[in-house]
């Protein structure tokens, strides 16, 4: 560890959590969220119903909505790889349907990627680029049909785009693409940026060249035109180019023309705005990169719960590469703020209201009852509401503190998981802590302090891998004394509905039915009969109560804190001042011997101790703490 790390991070540990704190929390944010029209066709198409598809891809054709288009067509395309029986129906039923032919040539694309993978060229194997090659070929008639049954459209000519970068197509193949979608639509981004791939280094052009044909393009783009953020995804295939560049950087001025130019259409749009958050997440990821953290936060507050899979899958899993460069950005920011000042506030109008309609609902099922949980929750650092689930279960949610305490502070993970990672631990009953949001479903299942399975359904996410689905059925059938996982794994291979599933998954390892309201308000289970509350302790307060409840009697609430008087802030503050004062000179001064001065440091430290645990416990919010039941 560095000496600079170890000097600032009582700082991270202060500040850290109070910077970005109007950040969605990790669990709402979702990767590639469809609108909700596009969310109704992608669920009923995981069903086998081509319907809305149809419907949907009609009205944006009937409407020359290319840009919408676009994205429905590449969304129902890769939705078909996983779930192909929609689409052959469609095309039986319709085989001059130029909606249904244009999803099979896009699908014929995202196969082929599928085939070849993002990897760089020379880690690609023979038989991968002979098969991607094959598959390419084959595309080329349903793509040609695709453009000769609707003659004004732009998107068969993006899909000819990608198509002819994958063959190694020429230059001259290549331009008359590229003319012909631009006859149909100038300023379509989605031929924009297949066309940049085309010109950047790593395929058949150069640094310069991409530049150029990107600056181009955003100068003739319209006012509020994506293309004017064109430029910035031509600085992120800059970025991760391996290549040793001159010093300075020749491209650093076009950097930071590009930079400024999304900055300003950024501000166009409305924070959250689902349009804008691809050139958004280019945007974090650049200014993330160059050490800009202020202005990295900034983005990451526009881009709200919409993280998207491009730029962030060139460097691992796209979601969880957004959701550490997000936590990097306010660590960066929290090392930068001395220990004894307030963080900076988050601006008043510049964050999306997500937490009333985004933020996820949580709730846990622990296989006993409600006093063993208390019991053994009495030192997990969060305050708990508790309601018997049936005879032998028991349902458990977070109460937000007004004050969070320290070690609650120092956990990452989502509060409930930590708080039944905390109290499942040398218990022999296990946890189910389950999420919710509009767009995702979630599990953890946690089993004596360890995390065994977790899964996650998304609506528009294909169906999950077969053996990392019966491999996560096998452990909760494992947990949960199961004969036979194979209905627990069809479950969680399921798509399209993520609330259902996860009752499925609930109702089928015996749980208790989810309770009234999940989904809907934070907490939901005062109105529950039995309902209690478990106000959080200190560490060791919560170890003396362990030691001094007795079984099977639930523990009381600690009694609130007394108010110091206004005479004890004073001697309080004189001795901090006083001793504090006596212990740098004890050090400073040689006469003084090494015991006295510790003696004096101690003494010190002990008042700070007690002043900094008075400020904690002042009345921060005017929301009265939670009363027992």
């Amino acid at each position: 560890m560095r000496l600079t790390t170890l000097f600032t991070l009582p700082r991270v540990l202060r500040h850290s959590e109070a910077i970005g704190a109007d950040l969605p929390p990790d669990e709402a944010v979702v990767l590639d969220a469809p609108d909700p029209s596009l969310r109704v066709a992608l669920a009923a198409a995981a069903a086998g119903d081509h319907g809305p598809a149809a419907e949907l891809l009609a009205a944006t054709r009937e409407h020359a909505q290319w840009e919408r288009r676009d994205t429905c067509v590449s969304r129902l395309a890769r939705a078909s790889l996983h779930h192909p029986g929609w689409l052959d129906s469609w095309l039986e039923e319709s085989p001059e349907n130029p909606d249904a032919v244009l999803v099979k040539a896009d699908q014929y694309i995202y196969e082929a990627w599928q085939i070849r993978t993002a990897a760089r060229a020379k880690h690609v194997e023979a038989d991968q680029f002979r098969a991607f090659h094959a598959v390419l070929r084959d595309a080329v008639p349903v793509v040609s049909a695709a453009a000769e049954l609707n003659p004004d459209d732009p998107v068969p000519w993006r899909i000819a785009l990608t198509q002819a970068r994958g063959i190694q197509a020429p230059r001259d193949v290549f331009d008359t693409y590229l003319a012909e979608a631009n006859a149909r639509d100038p300023h379509h981004e989605g031929c924009h940026v297949q066309a940049l791939q085309y010109l950047c280094a790593k395929w058949y052009g150069s640094h310069e060249e991409m530049f150029a044909f990107a600056e181009r393009a955003a100068d003739q783009a319209p006012p509020g035109s994506r293309l004017h953020a064109l430029p910035l995804q031509a600085v992120v295939e800059y970025l991760i180019t391996d290549e040793e560049g001159p010093d300075p950087d020749p491209y650093t001025p076009r950097v930071e023309a590009a930079v400024t130019r999304a900055q300003a259409l950024s501000e166009s749009y409305a924070p959250g705005d689902r349009e804008a958050a691809g050139f958004r997440n280019h945007l974090a990821l650049v200014l993330w990169s160059m050490n800009r953290y202020e202005e990295a936060l900034t983005a990451f507050r526009s881009i709200g719960v919409h993280a998207t899979t491009f730029p962030w899958t060139y460097f691992g899993d796209a979601r969880a590469e957004f959701l550490e460069a997000r936590s990097d950005t306010r660590v960066e920011l929290a090392m930068r703020v001395p220990f004894f000042h307030r963080p900076p506030e988050p601006p008043a109008d510049g964050a999306a209201g997500w937490e009333r309609e985004l933020a996820p609902r949580s709730v846990a099922i622990a296989s006993t009852g409600p006093t063993e949980v208390a019991h053994a929750a009495l030192i997990c650092g969060h305050s708990l509401r508790t309601a018997p689930a049936g005879s032998h279960h028991t349902y458990v949610e977070i109460i937000p503190d007004p004050v969070r305490g320290t070690r609650a502070a120092l956990l990452t993970e989502d509060p409930l998981t930590s708080a039944a990672d905390n109290f499942t631990t040398a218990e022999e009953w296990p946890a189910l802590v389950l999420h919710r949001t509009p767009e995702r479903s979630s599990f953890t299942l946690l089993h004596r302090g360890k995390q065994v399975a977790d899964h996650t359904w998304e609506t528009a996410a294909p169906a999950a891998d077969h053996a990392e689905a019966t491999a996560t059925a096998a452990a909760l059938a494992r947990v949960y004394g199961l004969t036979d996982p194979r209905p627990v794994a069809h479950i969680l291979r399921a798509a399209g509905d993520p609330a259902r599933h996860q009752g499925e998954l609930v109702a089928a390892l015996g749980l208790p039915p989810l309770p009234a309201g999940y989904g809907g308000e934070q907490e939901i289970l005062a109105g529950l009969p039995g309902a209690r509350v478990l106000a959080r302790r200190g560490f060791l307060a919560g170890m003396r109560d362990t030691m001094t409840t007795k079984d099977g009697v639930h523990p009381e609430t600690p009694p609130p804190a007394e108010p110091h008087p206004a005479g004890w802030w004073v001697l309080s503050t004189l001795a901090l001042l006083v001793f504090t004062a006596a212990a740098v000179y004890a050090w400073w001064t040689p006469d003084i011997g090494w015991f006295r001065s510790t003696v004096s440091s101690a003494i010190a430290l002990y008042c700070a101790h007690r002043y900094v645990r008075a400020l904690r416990r002042r009345p921060v919010s005017s929301s009265p703490p939670p009363a027992a039941s």
